[in-house]
């Protein structure tokens, strides 16, 4: 018996049909800047049409690979048939009721589901829902002020909460999203974080952790009496500063020291949560080291896979604000609760998706450490990639100067060389890229993004 070969299939690759931008892509831009808000950043000459999974197609035809999937959000990629049915079916039953007024069980069901993966023996939550991070964050800060009693809250710097006034003083990355809009929120400290690339207080990667910790000591005996601090809040994988993992340790210590003051935690994993790590919740990934549990979660951007929709979760003996203390007009929408539910499905294993083994979360753990391994071997080629760190799919890589320095100008030279290759990315930090496409990125998907990725560092020179 002859077996005939079959012929191998080719990964798919980009598709650039037009020069970017395409002419309709112009054409919109154009439009664009003439009736949008002056605001809005527009780094790149890209207008979607539609997308499939990890494929964002442009007006003009132009297929790209997307490596950032809106900021982390597009957990299951783009138009996800599980999610777009989810969609589909709860749109036909009701759009919007109100959840401030009427509980749902599409939203009581899914505050169990959330809730779930935090619960330990003895200890139970609950969950308030939103419509964005910044507004996951403000409930978290009305909430330690109301709970505590007390009005400081402490912050980091390179942090991002939201644009909200309360989230935007919480937030300690760039004076561009304060400049103009003060007076800002009262009450608010910020520290360094934690960084091991690039240790802060003169120290070194393996204590900066320490010395942060004993920073704020110092501002508890100078300038912040520690009893009328209600909260930190922190990243525990930091986002928009550079995708950055603290020390082990860091955090647990963390716990302690407001254990010891009656400071309530508040964890922002707006970015990093939702599987992202390879985890549900990235404050998870340091549970071997000598398990944290916060007091407070904001979740939102990857939850819904592009529905707007965010949770607050809290421990039930914090969440003690009167009836009536809080709400949201649209928070918890039931279409937008459809979306977390279906994407929870898959994060879970409850529905599989083709090529992604068991679940979405196992999935981003694997994928992501085939993708560190070999940014890391692209160390060995461009010395000008002076570090390469994260977990499961919240990747960074830093571009530095001979000297050590932050890179900028050649980061986001970088950039733009994988935009105009097909890659879809984004930077954050002085001088990062970040890596985090949908968690349904195949090895074969992420193997074509890192050649693009290596083209466009050649053609650096590196």
């Amino acid at each position: 018996m002859t077996t005939i070969p079959q012929p191998k299939t080719q990964p798919r690759q980009p598709i650039l049909k037009t020069p970017l931008p395409g002419p309709k892509t112009a054409a919109i831009m154009e439009r664009d800047s003439k009736h949008l808000s002056t605001s809005y950043m527009r780094p790149y000459p890209f207008v979607p049409d539609h997308g499939e999974g990890v494929w964002l197609t442009d007006v003009d035809g132009n297929t790209m690979l997307d490596f950032f999937a809106g900021i982390a959000v597009s957990t299951t990629g783009h138009a996800h048939p599980h999610v777009v049915k989810a969609v589909q079916e709860q749109i036909t039953k009701f759009t919007h009721v109100c959840l401030t007024d009427y509980p749902q069980e599409i939203t009581t069901s899914l505050a169990e589901r959330l809730i779930a993966h935090v619960e330990k023996p003895g200890e139970k939550w609950r969950a308030f829902f939103g419509n964005s991070g910044a507004e996951a964050v403000e409930a978290a800060v009305k909430l330690a002020r109301n709970h505590t009693g007390r009005t400081h809250i402490i912050s980091t710097l390179g942090s991002f909460h939201g644009r909200t006034y309360g989230a935007i003083t919480l937030t300690g990355s760039k004076t561009n999203y304060k400049r103009g809009f003060g007076p800002l929120l009262p009450g608010v400290s910020h520290v360094p974080y934690p960084n091991p690339f690039r240790p802060p207080l003169g120290s070194d990667a393996q204590w900066c952790g320490d010395a942060v910790l004993d920073h704020i000591k110092l501002l508890f005996t100078t300038v912040i009496p520690a009893d009328e601090v209600a909260a930190i809040i922190i990243e525990p994988m930091q986002g928009e500063g550079g995708y950055i993992i603290p020390p082990m340790g860091f955090l647990k210590k963390l716990r302690g020291l407001c254990d010891q003051h009656g400071i309530l935690l508040i964890f922002d994993e707006v970015q990093s949560g939702m599987g992202r790590t390879g985890k549900m919740f990235s404050f998870q990934q340091f549970e071997e080291y000598g398990g944290v549990q916060p007091d407070i979660i904001t979740i939102a951007k990857g939850i819904a896979s592009g529905m707007p929709i965010s949770a607050m979760l809290a421990k039930e003996s914090v969440m003690t604000w009167p009836v009536g203390s809080h709400g949201s007009t649209f928070g918890g929408n039931p279409v937008a609760a459809a979306a977390a539910h279906a994407t929870l499905d898959l994060l879970e294993g409850v529905v599989k998706h083709p090529g992604c083994g068991s679940d979405l979360m196992t999935n981003a753990a694997q994928v992501g450490d085939y993708i560190l391994s070999e940014l890391r071997q692209m160390q060995t080629e461009f010395p000008f990639l002076g570090d390469v760190r994260g977990k499961g799919l919240f990747i960074g890589m830093e571009f530095v100067k001979p000297d050590g320095s932050p890179d900028g100008k050649l980061r986001d030279a970088a950039s733009m060389a994988m935009f105009e290759r097909g890659l879809l990315n984004l930077d954050c930090g002085e001088s990062v890229i970040r890596i985090s496409p949908p968690l349904t990125l195949t090895r074969e998907e992420a193997a074509t993004g890192l050649e693009i990725m290596r083209a466009a560092l050649r053609g650096l020179g590196g």
